[in-house]
């Protein structure tokens, strides 16, 4: 995960495939990391939690998005804020651009490419329609 002091430049961070779904691209400082995602129709972010404060900025497309037990669809501009050790989860029904936002930095490089979270799958559409109930 590149580490910064000082300044750059966001198209000189390498993006990372996780899989044929998902892309990142990663930077961190001491206290915080941001996180941009370019995501395809059909991905899901399973269900998850960590100690990290998350803050999540929607740039373009939809993502169905559950925060403990509230749910929402976020569109481009939307934020979000998850407390630490809260569970959440998201289903991207279209191609979405999104940034993470986490404090303190998370260990991403521990899992390298198998992001836990970060899994491709199609959602069979009783599930999105049970899940947005």
């Amino acid at each position: 995960m590149p580490s910064m002091f000082g300044f750059g430049a966001l198209e000189k961070l390498p993006w990372e495939r996780i899989n044929d779904k998902i892309e990142r691209r990663v930077l961190a400082g001491k206290q915080g990391m941001i996180v941009w995602w370019k995501v395809k129709a059909g991905a899901q972010a399973g269900a998850h939690q960590h100690p990290h404060e998350q803050i999540v900025w929607m740039l373009k497309g939809k993502m169905d998005f559950r925060i403990g037990n509230e749910r929402r669809s976020m569109l481009a501009g939307d934020v979000a804020v998850i407390p630490g050790d809260v569970e959440h989860e998201g289903f991207f029904s279209e191609d979405t651009e999104v940034v993470d936002i986490f404090a303190p930095p998370r260990g991403f490089s521990r899992w390298g490419n198998a992001v836990v979270y970060a899994r491709a799958m199609m959602v069979p559409a009783q599930k999105r329609r049970r899940w947005l109930r």
